[in-house]
């Protein structure tokens, strides 16, 4: 056997291990790849087992999808996203877009599961910080009084009250910013329809956070998780039938001032960036769960994350703390393999 490896520079890299040819075996089913520029990020699909005109259909659908996802979810430029929040900061009733009223649902229930944590209703504050631009902020960071005004205003997602279709916000600072978990969930949608037109077997991975079904000619997809502190892959891990991986990290957006790094993952308690992780994986049995809790875990650090873990009901978790050390569950370590030995891994009890 062989293995055709494909690395993404992102939060995930994926490899796809696939079976060779013999001088006399049947030929594997085809394999069928592309890329999809979408939700701010390079998404790659890949598909096995199916036939160039299911491919094809299956690209455009995708395509067509995430575009819409990225219009609709958008948290700062016009849209249903926007307008949404418009009509929240007049704490009236409207009738929600039907896009955008599932999504609030889910953001809701996660919230809850996760003690608060993933805190969607945030999205002034992460305006605040100049995350809200498709450029870097360059310049400081908020002062500490701005910071505090939005802080004290407790903006959280109980504050969103919804009747069938229509809703309301009761605190004017809501600003949903769904950033957290949206790309999971619009990666949830995609392979939706993808089996709905037949694909049984691909991966679905939108900046190296990804889902994968099935499996490749047997074999289980073969997915690499970044090293946060360096070049390269810090772990591997084998999935197959139906799983997400997803990987938070302070790497993935921040800007520097004076030699300091401010990351776009906001603590909704403090309002400041979170500390104490640089990052956290999840796996997981859909990609807006998975996304969301990747969010929670890396704010909730190595003093809580396993109980938000278990709130959440992840059964597979892993951070990598500022000083290097690596939290997991037993299960999850059972998962890694690991490029190079970490400095020191400290195993929870079972989640």
């Amino acid at each position: 056997m062989s293995s055709v490896r494909t690395s993404l520079t992102t939060a995930l890299v994926a490899t796809v291990l696939t079976v060779a040819l013999s001088a006399c075996g049947p030929r594997p089913d085809p394999v069928h790849k592309e890329q999809i520029l979408a939700m701010g990020t390079m998404v790659n699909i890949t598909l096995w087992g199916v036939d160039n005109d299911v491919a094809q259909k299956a690209f455009t659908a995708a395509n067509q999808d995430f575009n819409y996802m990225q219009t609709a979810y958008h948290p700062w430029k016009p849209g249903p996203m926007g307008r949404t929040n418009q009509l929240l900061a007049l704490d009236a009733w409207f009738s929600a877009n039907p896009s955008i009223l599932p999504l609030i649902k889910r953001a809701k229930a996660l919230y809850h599961a996760s003690d608060g944590l993933f805190n969607p209703a945030i999205g002034r504050l992460i305006g605040l910080w100049g995350f809200h631009s498709d450029t870097l902020p360059k310049g400081p960071p908020p002062s500490k009084a701005a910071i505090e005004r939005l802080v004290a205003q407790h903006p959280t997602m109980d504050d969103i009250q919804i009747k069938g279709i229509r809703v309301r916000s009761t605190n004017p600072a809501v600003q949903l910013d769904t950033g957290g978990f949206a790309k999971g969930y619009a990666v949830d949608r995609v392979v939706d329809h993808l089996r709905r037109l037949g694909v049984s077997n691909a991966i679905v991975d939108a900046g190296g956070d990804l889902r994968a079904i099935g499996s490749h000619g047997g074999e289980p997809w073969h997915i690499g998780i970044r090293d946060p502190s360096a070049p390269g892959i810090l772990a591997e891990v084998d999935v197959q039938g139906d799983e997400s991986v997803f990987t938070s990290g302070v790497y993935e957006r921040f800007y520097m001032y004076k030699g300091k790094r401010y990351h776009h993952i906001i603590d909704p308690r403090t309002g400041y960036p979170a500390r104490g992780t640089t990052s956290a994986t999840v796996i997981g049995s859909d990609g807006a769960t998975s996304d969301a809790a990747a969010t929670a875990l890396l704010i909730a650090g190595p003093k809580l994350w396993h109980r938000v873990a278990e709130s959440m009901g992840i059964k597979y978790a892993m951070l990598v703390a500022s000083d290097g050390t690596v939290y997991m569950n037993p299960a999850m370590a059972k998962r890694m393999h690991f490029e190079h030995k970490p400095p020191k891994v400290v195993l929870s009890a079972p989640l």
